[in-house]
This record gives structure tokens, C-alpha cells and sequence, in this order.
């Protein structure tokens, strides 16, 4: 069945906490990545972590162009480049800012199974990856963003 929640906005704290490490693979873990996955879709959004729907864990996902990804305890291990682009934020409706980001980053994590994996990345899927390992650290795109803007 799934598992739709609710986002949650900026001005919540869990959005500025640094989130936890994941120390095991639990059945609650899996069901996370199943509800980040479920909101996401539901959300029809490019990534999201486990902050915002409320949980101070270290869990991703990203949903970029028909690939998924999900990642445990990412960690950003090599960036190279620089991409300027508009991002907007599930957690914050309503607006959009130009953020500068690395064109192309490799990240180091656990995926479900609980292996360590290494996904290389560029262009809008190496953006997606750094604004949700960013929340983890309790980071929201408008702290770096330029020209933030309304959009309907």
C-alpha cells in the first residue's frame, strides 16, 4: 500500500537539524525509502530526503529524468564543474532561486540491500543528489540561491 505523507515546510525544525546516521538496515529503514518514494511520486518531485516528511535520518531519493535512486548515509566524495539552474524545493512552495552547484559529483552510500555503492553523475541528476544531501545537514537551497523568485 502506499504511504503518502505530508512534507513538511520551511520554519519546521527537522528542515535545520543535521539528520542522523543510519547505523543498520532495519524493516523501518526499507519503509522509509518506501515512503520517500511514495511522497515523492505523489509530490510528482526531482528528489527528496528523509527531513522532509519529518524523520532526522540520513536517507535520499531522486527521481530524475526515469531514473530512481535512493541512497542510505550519502556522502559527496568528488565534485568537478560548475551548473547555474533554477531549483525550487517541495519544502518551501511557491518559489524558485538560481543556485551554482557542481556539474558533476560522485556520492558514496548504502543502498537497500545495505552495499556500499558510488553513483557518478552530472548535469540535473548531479544537482538533485547535492539539494537533498544537503538537507541532511539541515542546508535548504535558499540559503545559497540567487534572484529567488514567485512562480504560480
Amino acid at each position: 500500500t502506499m504511504a503518502v505523507y505530508q512534507i513538511t515546510k520551511k520554519g519546521e525544525p527537522v528542515l535545520r537539524e543535521k539528520a542522523k546516521r543510519v547505523p543498520e538496515i532495519t524493516k523501518n529503514i526499507l519503509k522509509l525509502l518506501d515512503n520517500l518514494k511514495d511522497t515523492l511520486f505523489d509530490a510528482n518531485g526531482a528528489g527528496l530526503a528523509a527531513p522532509q516528511i519529518g524523520i532526522s535520518k540520513r536517507a535520499v531519493v531522486v527521481n530524475v529524468d526515469d531514473e530512481y535512486i535512493e541512497l542510505i548515509n550519502p556522502e559527496i566524495i568528488a565534485a568537478s564543474g560548475e551548473q547555474t539552474d533554477y531549483e525550487g524545493c517541495l519544502s518551501i512552495p511557491g518559489l524558485i532561486g538560481e543556485v551554482t552547484r557542481a556539474e558533476k559529483v560522485t556520492v558514496k552510500g548504502w543502498n537497500r540491500q545495505g552495499e556500499e555503492i558510488e553513483v557518478t553523475r552530472r548535469g540535473m541528476m548531479a544537482r538533485a543528489l547535492q539539494h537533498e544531501i544537503d538537507h541532511l545537514d539541515g542546508i535548504l537551497y535558499i540559503d545559497k540561491a540567487e534572484n529567488i523568485r514567485s512562480v504560480e
